[in-house]
């Protein structure tokens, strides 16, 4: 094993004293190509072109002697440090940090990033990291070969932001560009890079200055928002609390919300972190459900259309609600194969059709009669009485 294992960041900027020294005494250096090349790697010092950081740490491991991992930026926000520290390769480090490439983004676009969110897009995650940019005004996308800036713009369509495209920070070769989303698959652009997307409509501010992210105080306390108006038969307050319940929006995931009515349930899920697409083939449930996610501050896709036919061309949903077009739509998103689908239903019969569909589908089904009661507590009288068949699919073999 080796003797000792540093790990140097590096952004740019002439080294510290401290990396010097350990670099100077290095016997293996791994690192990228541009970390190889720097004057004060020793030229007797065994060289790794750093590749897959696991296999780089499992020749480290080998090595007997003092090893440098060079990295660009911080080494511990979304770096090497962790694979290097994971139990298989039984690795200690000593750490000599350096600005991360998402601060010297954020600095370089002259903008607070406390407010931001950071995501890393890989090929296999890129999917959610645009989830995140769609839901959230203001995000930073560490991106990878597969999966950079026009990627990002081709799978945003519909939705416009704009890009702040930072390219090899640190490098003599930096360059920043401002784009719009629908323009960034237009060009050509070098890995790695850094991409702040900005956009949407104004909300509720995203930091109240104590805490990274939304300020937690400008969430409405509940797992639902009051009624607002006049709600639909699939939008009372007990039916649309299990309906969140059964599908968990989370951050990262695209939501359909078919028969969006009055906005209520889009708005909830938006506030959970996850992006929205709110469709509906009435004009003023569309208006509707705009207003209501201008009211809360979140931000959402609203999608003017009939289903099952308008749901032909929009982006790959993780959950569904089905809130209006019964059996039919039900078994037209089962087609796109959902993690988990949620939706309701006023008599046996109708629940009986959904779920026999969900389970030729490959969906669990699961099946609950809710009944919710209002009361003047004046008086203690009724004064609203629902029932509803609350009908869940579960894709088992789909990740969560």
């Amino acid at each position: 094993m080796a003797d000792r294992v540093t790990v140097i960041g590096w952004d740019g900027s002439p080294l510290t004293d401290a990396a010097r020294a350990a670099l100077g005494a290095a016997t293996l250096v791994a690192g990228a190509a541009h970390h190889l090349a720097l004057p004060e790697v020793p030229p007797a010092a065994e060289r790794i072109r750093l590749g897959s950081v696991a296999l780089a740490a499992r020749r480290i491991a080998a090595h007997r002697g003092t090893a440098v991992v060079l990295a660009d930026g911080d080494p511990g926000f979304f770096g090497v440090v962790r694979t290097l520290r994971d139990p298989e390769f039984g690795l200690e480090v000593e750490v000599v940090p350096a600005v991360s490439s998402v601060a010297a983004a954020f600095a370089r676009a002259g903008m607070p990033w406390d407010d931001a969110q950071v995501v890393v897009a890989h090929p296999r995650t890129l999917r959610r990291a645009v989830n995140v940019c769609r839901a959230h005004t203001k995000v930073a996308v560490l991106t990878a070969p597969g999966a950079g800036p026009a990627e990002l713009g081709l799978l945003l369509e519909g939705v416009h932001r704009t890009f702040v495209i930072c390219e090899e920070l640190g490098t003599e070769r930096e360059q920043v560009s401002v784009v719009t989303s629908d323009k960034a698959p237009d060009h050509t652009w070098r890995d790695p890079n850094v991409v702040i997307v900005i956009g949407g409509r104004p909300g509720t501010p995203e930091s109240g200055g104590w805490i990274a992210g939304r300020d937690p105080a400008a969430v409405p306390r509940g797992w639902t928002l009051p009624a607002d108006g006049d709600l639909g038969e699939g939008e009372t307050e007990p039916l649309r609390a299990g309906q969140l319940a059964r599908l968990g929006p989370r951050v990262g995931d695209l939501v359909w919300d078919i028969g969006c009515g009055s906005g209520a349930f889009a708005t909830e899920a938006a506030r959970a972190g996850a992006a929205v697409l709110a469709v509906d083939r009435d004009l003023d449930a569309c208006a509707r459900t705009d207003a209501a996610a201008r009211r809360h501050g979140v931000q959402m896709q609203i999608v003017h259309g009939t289903a099952p036919q308008v749901l032909e061309n929009l982006p790959e949903p993780d959950v569904v609600r089905v809130g209006g077009g019964g059996a039919a739509v039900v078994a037209a998103v089962a087609d796109r194969r959902p993690q988990r689908i949620v939706t309701h239903a006023a008599t046996r019969d109708a629940a009986e059709r959904i779920g026999r569909d969900l389970t030729e589908h490959g969906y669990q089904v699961q099946c609950a009669l809710l009944q919710s009661v209002e009361l003047d507590t004046r008086t203690w009288t009724e004064t609203e009485r629902s029932v509803a068949f609350l009908l869940t699919g579960v894709l088992a073999d789909r990740t969560p």
